[in-house]
């Protein structure tokens, strides 16, 4: 029996050992340091497929957002070129927003790995061949709207003709185009006296038209978006995940209408101060209420998918009430309530009436000074003070485009 006890035991030191050397060429192939003559082929680490998308991104909307999430879900790693603002002059006409904003708004997209700035406005041979070398890249991405020159030639032509380009679908009901038509359709005082049927014929055309609800005047001012968002959108957009166990909860709440550079930076300093990021969008009657009729511009759910794209928001809530209660903060486990010096209006800093009282009392509203001194009213302000010069700069467009779909319709016999 002494010698079955013996065997046994031989055999499991011998399995044992066989095992462990097993595992350590395991380990060697896979990191790819086995010995030269053995006769195997090291395990290689797949390359990542890194894509690329450029863009003016200029007045960055929800439809912008969506275009990069479907641009990183074809590859592994997303850069995003963001065209400079002399490119964009001398193609379309003046930026509502300059670089630098537009950047902030371009990185703070969660989708987003690298950003090259001042990024041509055509594909040239030479930055095609800087991005397949310095950046390595495998595909360039544009959507299926036609994005032309002003001599009405393909920008992308040569990255097609490469073999190295890829189309995705473009986001349906809203452009910067439109959102101008809207601001200027919206604000009662003007540079001049055009009339809103002038205005709204230059600037929303075709399937961006401005529609008006039954019974509501065009010369009121509201344009209504009939834009429809589906579950499954959002949640496209939304993270997913909950706060963890003892998660200090921040809160910020506001109207944040055609989301900006502003909103982002008060929006990542507020996610510096916790563990999870939770913001209350107010519905569009609260907004026109404390704001005017004419406002906002953007309707709860476009405004609820550009704040749920940006990096530093975890959770939003769609419909924020305008008084933090106590039953809200109790609900969401709200650590601390925030606020940034720039807003549109200074409710937060009333005795009577302030609707920040509830978290005030408690002791835990906090309010932070705003890296940057942009509101909506700004941009609204920019867009008003160079009106004339949207104007053309979308008369250019229609103009390229026209140019494109003759050479198109002329090359195909259409």
């Amino acid at each position: 029996m002494a010698w079955q006890k013996e065997k046994i035991v031989g055999s499991c030191f011998a399995v044992g050992a066989a095992f462990a050397v097993g595992a350590s060429f395991l380990h060697l192939f896979l990191k790819g340091e086995l010995p030269l003559g053995l006769g195997l082929v090291p395990f290689r680490k797949r390359k990542p497929v890194r894509v690329y998308m450029d863009g003016c991104f200029d007045m960055m909307h929800y439809g912008h957002c969506n275009a990069l999430r479907q641009a990183r879900a074809l590859g592994d790693q997303l850069v995003v070129g963001v065209v400079s603002d002399e490119e964009i002059i001398a193609n379309k006409g003046p930026p509502v927003t300059p670089l630098h904003e537009r950047m902030i708004m371009v990185k703070a997209v969660k989708w987003v790995d690298e950003v090259i700035p001042d990024a041509p406005y055509a594909i040239t041979e030479e930055f095609m061949k800087r991005l397949f070398d310095e950046y390595q890249i495998d595909y360039i991405i544009h959507g299926d709207d036609p994005c032309v020159l002003p001599d009405g030639t393909d920008a992308y032509a040569l990255a097609k003709k490469a073999g190295r380009y890829k189309q995705i679908k473009r986001t349906e009901g809203v452009s910067s185009t439109d959102i101008v038509g809207r601001m200027l359709l919206c604000v009662r005082e003007r540079s001049n006296s055009q009339s809103h049927s002038s205005l709204q014929r230059q600037f929303s055309h075709g399937h961006n038209s401005p529609r008006f609800e039954d019974g509501a005047s065009s010369a009121a001012g509201t344009r209504v978006s009939h834009f429809l968002p589906t579950s499954r959108r959002i949640v496209q957009f939304s993270n997913g995940k909950g706060p963890g166990p003892g998660a200090r909860i921040i809160y910020i709440d506001g109207a944040f209408d055609l989301f900006h550079a502003g909103h982002v930076e008060i929006l990542r300093r507020a996610r510096e101060l916790g563990d999870f990021l939770l913001v209350g969008i107010h519905n569009d009657q609260t907004v026109s209420g404390k704001r005017g009729a004419q406002h906002p511009i953007m309707n709860l759910h476009e405004r609820s998918l550009s704040v749920l794209a940006c990096r530093y928001v975890d959770e939003v809530i769609i419909g924020a009430p305008w008084e933090v209660s106590k039953d809200t903060i109790t609900t969401f486990d709200i650590w601390k309530v925030v606020h940034g010096t720039v807003a549109e209006s200074d409710d937060f800093q009333k005795e009577e009436g302030n609707p920040y009282a509830v978290p005030k009392s408690m002791g835990i509203f906090e309010v932070l000074e705003s890296p940057l001194d942009i509101s909506t009213s700004t941009i609204i302000k920019r867009i008003v003070a160079n009106h004339e010069a949207y104007q053309k700069r979308n008369l250019k467009k229609e103009a390229s485009e026209k140019k494109y779909y003759e050479q198109k319709s002329f090359v195909t016999g259409d």
